[in-house]
């Protein structure tokens, strides 16, 4: 079952602003009903701030009003509608151990994706345009060691926002007249590796 957020400070609010039952409000929160009586007798969370579920989208007011008038029914959490929440804003975070596999995967879209700006690339894989041009150029310090690598293997960018980048590059040749380029053939050497 589904807790609601913050299940002691829900309780608090559920005891101060309603007339629900102990048990009821134990069994939306995920408590026992003595230890919500104790919050009711302020011998258990004392001080804890009231947090409203209503205005917070885990209940209605017409679930807690009709719970109220039955004590035998019991609240319902809410669920959300929408779980994936997108980055809007702001530098990718890559973590540590993820960090060298940045080089292989420039690599790998430089020559699959010739079409993406350097900008792109830059939101896809969290990098700098210093550390694209090194390792175009092969003057990156481990440039001796780099193969092409899927990111999305790699875990740096999404299936989904590599696509999005692709297609949003391919449109912009297109409006501006140039074909669409097709991505390499793999090598030997990077098919067996």
């Amino acid at each position: 079952m589904t807790l609601p957020l913050m299940p002691k400070a829900t309780a608090v609010w559920l005891i101060e602003k309603t007339a629900l039952t102990f048990t009821q409000i134990a069994e939306f929160c995920g408590m026992h009903p003595l230890e919500v009586q104790a919050i009711a007798d302020g011998e258990v969370a004392a001080g804890i701030v009231g947090y409203d579920p209503v205005a917070n989208h885990q209940v209605t007011q017409a679930d807690i009003t009709r719970c109220e008038g039955d004590p035998s029914l019991r609240l319902s959490i809410l669920t959300v509608t929408n779980p994936v929440t997108r980055r809007s804003r702001g530098a990718r975070y890559t973590p540590v151990a993820k960090r060298n596999d940045r080089p292989d995967a420039i690599v790998f879209l430089l020559r699959n994706f010739p079409q993406l700006s350097e900008m792109q690339i830059i939101k896809l894989l969290g990098t700098t345009k210093d550390t694209i041009a090194k390792v175009r150029d092969k003057q990156h310090w481990n440039s001796a060691n780099i193969k092409p690598r899927d990111p999305v293997i790699l875990g740096l960018c999404s299936q989904t926002d590599l696509n999005m980048m692709v297609n949003l590059a391919n449109e912009r040749l297109v409006r501006e007249g140039h074909n669409v380029p097709q991505p390499l053939p793999m090598t030997e050497d990077e098919e067996a590796a």
